[in-house]
């Protein structure tokens, strides 16, 4: 599992951090100002990478947090197998399945043998992200 470490303060709109345990690309955050008793204190709400789901943090904005490595890959579709997909790394050679993205059924329903696409490892888990025009 390949994670760097950053404070919450340094985190922007956009960004990815780890909540409970899964990546998460932040959608809002919001800093309050520091108070009578404490120090600032940040809002995140983000959305889960795999499992779509909304969860949010607040936490004081020097707390140090997990911030998955994104490993950026190309691969051609090799077969359609319904909820799968049979992918081919197109440096390695390496064949692997992955999920249909549920997120944009839209992409879902291009994945075609022979289409080359971006895909994204995130903390070992491969997921698609974008056809790639070749």
């Amino acid at each position: 599992m390949s994670v760097n470490y950053a404070t919450l303060g340094e985190l922007k709109k956009g960004s990815y951090i780890v909540i409970d345990g899964e990546p998460c690309r932040i959608v809002e955050i919001s800093r309050a100002k520091t108070g009578k008793h404490g120090s600032a204190k940040a809002h995140v709400v983000a959305i889960g990478v795999f499992s779509g789901q909304k969860k949010t943090m607040v936490a004081p904005v020097d707390t140090r947090v997990q911030v998955p490595v994104i490993e950026k890959r190309l691969a051609q579709v090799l077969a359609d197998m319904g909820d799968m997909v049979q992918l081919m790394d197109l440096e390695t050679f390496e064949t692997f399945e992955v999920e249909k993205p549920t997120d944009d059924p839209n992409l879902a329903e291009k994945l075609a043998s022979g289409v080359n696409v971006e895909y994204w490892i995130i903390m070992g888990r491969p997921k698609i992200i974008r056809i790639r025009s070749s």
